[in-house]
């Protein structure tokens, strides 16, 4: 998969030129003119941001596949394949470990056998890799999106691995296909795990904590949800779209991030929604938050089960046991 080049433009800033639509490396910049300083003040103003490790690009450089594979290219070994989270975020799939917001992330790539990288900021380690298992992106090699899928399903921690799932069936990659290679793994490190995971797979999910959201959801022993569930009107017109939902008992789930659901307007019109749910339509919602999923220990579990109890209370159900 290759993109046609097109003319380099740069940036003029008061710290010197800068590429406009091209990664470049602190030795890049120095050549341009811009100091590390000034470089690292850049990054504080936000005006250049950090694409990988080493490799930086202006604020308003596209964020494309084609893009970063040509940052990737400026620190990788020409024989060094990207795998796991490198790998997956090359394609598409954004699954960065919490920690990336302090520290950025070592990039994970496989290279032939005695010949692993030795650099800072690149984890290279063994990977038995079929000439299926690796496609091109621009000029970089990575494992391909069904392989990615799979070596995160076994590696990762379980919720981020069916996170990872989610993303790649969303973005095309088919379960029965996952399902059919998935018998190669047999006595691999972490196959259970993807044994279990990958057929729970489900590209409606639209966000990362909503796959934790649905994971914890089985976890708890409830029923199978049906995510991006539509309730309709008393006209038939669907008004609201609920994350995790049991529509026959009218439970659901759903998760409130920062960054759509913290300003004035956002949880006045949260609130006006959920006052419409449960007062004409019927329905009893649990909203979860980031520290309900990802603060250590956390456990969803019983208010998901006290939930779907008193949901089918309220309707006259009998009583429930996961």
């Amino acid at each position: 998969m290759d993109r046609p080049p097109r003319p380099a433009r740069t940036l003029l800033t008061s710290d010197g030129l800068l590429p406009l639509d091209a990664p470049f490396t602190l030795n890049d910049a120095q050549a341009l003119g811009v100091s590390r300083q000034q470089l690292r003040s850049l990054l504080a103003a936000h005006s250049v941001r950090r694409v990988v490790r080493g490799v930086y690009a202006a604020a308003q450089a596209p964020d494309d596949v084609f893009f970063r594979a040509a940052a990737l290219a400026r620190v990788l070994p020409a024989d060094a394949v990207a795998t796991d989270r490198t790998a997956a975020w090359l394609h598409g799939v954004d699954l960065l470990p919490r920690s990336s917001r302090e520290t950025t992330p070592p990039l994970q790539v496989f290279r032939p056998p005695g010949r692993r990288a030795r650099r800072t900021g690149v984890a290279s380690g063994e990977r038995a890799l079929l000439p299926r298992d690796v496609v091109r992106v621009g000029t970089v090699r990575a494992t391909s999106p069904v392989r990615t899928a799979l070596d995160l399903s076994r590696l990762v921690w379980r919720f981020d691995a069916l996170a990872a799932l989610d993303q790649f069936v969303r973005s095309g990659v088919r379960i029965e296909e996952l399902l059919t290679e998935l018998d190669r793994f047999r006595g691999y490190r972490g196959v259970v795990q993807a044994r279990a995971l990958v057929p729970l797979a489900d590209g409606r999910a639209e966000s990362v904590a909503e796959s934790v959201l649905r994971l914890h959801w089985y976890d708890a022993g409830l029923p199978p949800p049906e995510p991006q569930s539509w309730v309709q009107d008393e006209r038939g017109i669907e008004r609201y779209r609920l994350d995790l939902a049991l529509p026959d008992v009218r439970f659901a789930a759903e998760y409130d991030g920062a960054e759509f659901h913290s300003s004035t307007e956002q949880r006045e019109h949260d609130l006006h929604r959920r006052r419409w749910l449960d007062e004409h339509a019927g329905w009893t919602v649990e909203v979860f938050v980031n520290d309900d999923l990802f603060r250590p220990f956390s456990d969803p579990a019983p208010r998901l089960r006290d939930g779907l109890r008193r949901a089918r209370a309220r309707l006259g159900h009998a009583p429930w046991t996961p």
